[in-house]
């Protein structure tokens, strides 16, 4: 029986000729993820363990972008930890203020992450390389700590989901319109230690940021990672930005598969996901009725160039309505350069909403954009958990950028095809 995408990938750095799923095995990382929550457990994990030294001051990276610009003591204590382990084992791919974005859409940027890797990161939507042809899982703060000091993790290799995508994806439909429907379709442990493998002619049409985003939310169907193949889109966002040389792998012709899932892009449409869980999906056009008070787009979801153009397109020339803040965080600090350069920046102020450097924030509840009780927020982000942005008695839609700004314009819920 041959081999999915993923399972390639995990031979390959396990040294095997094959694996199969549900087998377990011990891979050689190409790159090893922190950020300022999770990499300071880790530190305290590798000190405890004795470790003195990583495995490849070039294969670790260190992204300080939950609570940054530090928001209080506890955070400022947490990045102070995070820079002087930097420091100490001159670790090269470390961002700070100045230079850090949100990671996941820092390191492909960056060309940190490439086809072919193996990469583990303390946090869950690290899986968002898959975009890239890559492997790439969340793992916790034990597992990076051992990553960081021998450059190896273990592994069960997960089955797989097939999924075969047909057709082009509409006007202000998007990635986040696909894979919040998909988990509305098979739920958030449809694809449970699975990895979520995306094929067929559909794909060709999804540009880079829209399969990011895609592998981004795999975690939310519980997968164990999200990947799609390598191809023309892929090379060309690669060449000339990978740090390494991309190794391209393709899954054997007779591969196994759990379940094959037939979509029509073309079909899609602007998609929410309701409170209190992202499988709670409906058509934007049913949200009518739901008045709200805050719009956040950015995140490791939905940061980057494409998703600030996509805003930019609703909000330009217009104004947001009165009652709802407009919060706009670009991923990363090239993103937020380029918002300004094409006027995308001028543009959100003078819509009403607010401009804020790259951080995770809102997303988590941390800061800039907590919401008090009662309150609702349409989020380009990855969850809607009850209390994920502030208070227990608030309310999280989950959204494409497209439909959170028309959303932000009339102060209810709004399929962006009506404004």
């Amino acid at each position: 029986m041959g081999m999915t995408l993923t399972q390639k990938i995990l031979a390959h750095h396990a040294g095997l000729a094959q694996v199969k799923a549900g087998q377990l095995i011990n891979a050689r990382l190409d790159i090893v993820l922190g950020n300022d929550i999770t990499t300071p457990v880790a530190i305290n994990e590798f000190e405890k363990a004795g470790f003195d030294s990583v495995f490849d001051k070039e294969r670790v990276a260190i992204v300080l972008d939950h609570f940054v610009p530090n928001k209080d003591i506890k955070s400022a204590a947490q990045s102070k930890q995070c820079r002087t382990f930097a420091n100490k084992y001159d670790i090269l791919n470390f961002y700070d203020v100045g230079q850090m974005g949100i990671e996941h859409a820092l390191l492909p940027e960056k060309g940190i992450v490439t086809a072919g890797d193996c990469v583990i990161g303390a946090d869950s939507h690290t899986c968002t390389y898959g975009a890239l042809g890559a492997f790439s899982t969340g793992v916790g703060s034990t597992d990076m700590a051992a990553g960081m000091a021998t450059g190896m993790a273990w592994f069960k290799v997960p089955a797989a989901i097939r999924f075969v995508l047909t057709g082009s994806l509409p006007e202000r439909v998007s990635g986040k319109d696909l894979i919040l429907s998909i988990i509305g379709r098979i739920g958030v442990d449809g694809a449970l230690y699975k990895s979520m493998e995306f094929t067929g002619p559909g794909v060709a049409s999804l540009s880079m940021d829209d399969r990011l985003c895609v592998c981004n939310m795999a975690i939310e169907a519980g997968a164990k990672n999200g990947i799609f193949p390598v191809d023309d889109v892929t090379k060309a966002y690669l060449a000339g930005r990978s740090q390494r040389t991309p190794v391209y792998y393709e899954a054997d012709p007779d591969a196994e598969y759990e379940q094959t899932i037939e979509i029509d892009l073309s079909r899609l449409v602007p998609t929410v996901s309701w409170p209190h869980l992202p499988e709670n999906t409906r058509p934007a056009s049913e949200g009518a009725g739901v008045k709200i008070d805050q719009v956040v787009i950015g995140s490791c979801t939905n940061g980057r160039l494409e998703d600030m153009e996509a805003a930019y397109e609703i909000l330009k020339g217009k104004h947001i309505a009165k009652g709802v803040r407009g919060i706009i965080i670009p991923a990363t600090m090239a993103v937020y350069k380029e918002c300004i350069r094409r006027g995308w920046t001028e543009a959100f102020i003078d819509a009403g909403c607010i401009v804020s450097t790259p951080t995770c924030g809102p997303c988590l509840g941390g800061y800039m954009g907590i919401l008090a009780e009662g309150e609702r927020c349409v989020s380009t982000t990855n969850r809607n958990f009850v209390g994920r942005m502030g208070h227990v008695k608030s309310e999280v839609y989950l959204a494409s950028p497209a439909t959170a700004a028309a959303s932000a314009l009339t102060g209810v819920i709004t399929d962006p095809r009506t404004v």
